[in-house]
């Protein structure tokens, strides 16, 4: 059985792009396994299992879907629907060998390592409101790249009847493991961005907060020397432009990490 479905297994595990820290894949099918049923739906499992909720959430909308249309292999083993969150394994035998995996061997033998904090996020974008347009497409192409990236709008349904000032100081204060601020006059002088630099200004120091400089202003908290994106002048428009010199910036430094 392990010479038919481990490469499936391994490959649906480590996601459309590799790294050691991104593991929601691995850690959705080994709960799985863990079931009685093959065939499950995301959203009552996310709500059961509160530890690995936050993995589930992050990839149950578009990066599972994005991972079997890029995978045939995986596609071969595994069905999605993203509009009823229903994942299925249609295989028995297949189902049988998730139950009995060693899934400690599996995760050395993708390349998972343990981190110290499980991050519900790979980045958040701290933002003012006329920079919008440019901080959704920072945050769709890294979708695209495969990070979970916290931008307000994605989960606004979430967080309904809840106060954003209480969530902005869990997100951008420990929940993200980078925190990426489209520094410029606005983001200095509104009051929610204002807000959101509180709420990360600890965080400076540990290196988990990565500017990018749309303008010249100066932040208190930040020093001038606080090495970052250099995106003053540029087209926000440009998806190339923000590809090249701000997407794969910050998909490089998280493979690094």
């Amino acid at each position: 059985m392990d010479n038919s479905y481990r490469d499936p297994v391994k490959e649906f595990c480590r996601g459309k792009r590799f790294r050691p820290t991104n593991d929601p894949y691995f850690r959705l099918l080994r709960l799985i396994g863990s079931q009685g049923q093959s065939i499950v739906d995301l959203n009552e499992l996310a709500n059961a299992h509160p530890d690995v909720k936050g993995s589930i959430n992050n990839i149950k909308e578009r990066r599972i879907t994005i991972v079997l249309e890029s995978k045939p292999i995986c596609d071969r083993y595994f069905y999605y629907n993203a509009d009823t969150k229903s994942f299925a394994i249609e295989d028995p035998a297949f189902f049988y060998y998730l139950q009995h995996l060693d899934w400690n061997k599996l995760r050395l033998d993708c390349g998972f390592r343990e981190d110290d904090q499980d991050y519900k996020w790979d980045f958040a974008i701290s933002f003012a409101g006329e920079n919008r347009n440019l901080a959704r497409n920072i945050a769709d192409f890294l979708g695209i790249l495969d990070c979970t990236v916290f931008y307000d709008q994605y989960y606004e349904a979430n967080y309904l009847g809840q106060a954003w000032s209480e969530q902005f100081k869990a997100i951008f204060g420990a929940e993200c493991r980078y925190v990426v601020c489209l520094l410029d006059k606005n983001h200095a002088d509104k009051i929610w961005p204002t807000f959101e630099r509180e709420c990360f200004k600890a965080r400076v120091g540990e290196g988990a907060v990565i500017p990018i400089f749309l303008d010249d202003t100066p932040f208190v908290g930040i020093p001038a020397d606080t090495i970052g994106i250099d995106f003053k002048g540029c087209n926000h428009a440009d998806d190339d432009l923000v590809t090249e010199k701000v997407v794969y910036k910050l998909e490089e430094k998280l493979r690094n990490t």
